[in-house]
């Protein structure tokens, strides 16, 4: 399939299970990729992988780099850049009352702040060919809140809403901005859960199972397509029926 033929595309957290899914389903659909992450050593295996993949590590907690990081993935691209996804993020759990500051605003500044300073790069690089789309992965929990990820799910909340703006501000230029929240999908954070906190989760799943990085990956692939040219500041929800929008 060649649905992204020519189409320059950066993933960030590319070297995470959902991130590799991402990776995969736009290297089969024609995409030239840039994965980006913090573990070299797993960027590698992708390169290896998908052997005509651009990579580089970076580590997009350095907001005061992001500007030269997307300047150099662009370059790398040979100046265009079509689409980005902020797939990368962090989580720090802790109840509210003992959640530290530092455990607050290292979730937010990865989680929110770097995807606006990504997503504001990437824009100004779109906004030369008036067109690009750029495709942020939120969360269910963003929506209904969570035990004990109070940073996590306003992060993931604010990242919902800056979309919107963001799709607003830029939808006369034919940039589209949208959303992905995924629920509990299988990864090797859903592996830690305790079985039978797992079951009661799985419980309160319609389709009664976990999701799979494939069925993120496939939604990425339709917002990054010319398929969604007339989606702009929505949110597409993946969580098997546990949260209707």
């Amino acid at each position: 399939m060649n649905e992204l033929k020519q189409k320059n595309i950066i993933v960030t957290g590319a070297s995470g299970g959902i991130g590799n899914s991402i990776v995969e389903k736009l290297y089969e659909n024609g995409a030239n990729i840039l994965a980006t992450g913090t573990k070299k050593e797993k960027l590698n295996d992708l390169k290896f992988k998908f052997n005509n993949i651009k990579i580089l590590s970076f580590d997009i907690s350095q907001h005061n780099q992001i500007d030269e990081f997307i300047e150099k993935a662009t370059k790398e691209f040979g100046g265009d850049l079509h689409c980005l996804i902020n797939n990368a993020g962090i989580t720090k759990d802790n109840l509210a009352i003992r959640m530290s500051f530092e455990e607050w605003k290292k979730v937010i500044d990865v989680n929110l702040t770097s995807t606006f300073l990504l997503s504001k790069a990437a824009i100004k690089k779109m906004l030369r060919n008036k067109s690009g789309k750029v495709v942020n992965i939120a969360s269910v929990v963003g929506h209904t809140g969570n035990l004990g990820q109070a940073n996590y799910t306003a992060a993931k909340a604010g990242i919902v809403a800056m979309s919107k703006t963001l799709a607003i501000e830029y939808a006369k230029k034919n940039i589209n901005v949208n959303c992905i929240s995924p629920g509990f999908i299988k990864s090797n954070m859903t592996e830690m859960i305790d079985s039978k906190f797992k079951d009661i989760i799985i419980s309160k799943i319609p389709s009664a199972r976990l999701g799979e990085p494939a069925d993120v990956a496939n939604a990425v692939l339709f917002l990054a397509s010319n398929q969604s040219d007339y989606i702009n500041g929505e949110t597409l929800h993946v969580n098997g029926g546990m949260y209707m929008a």
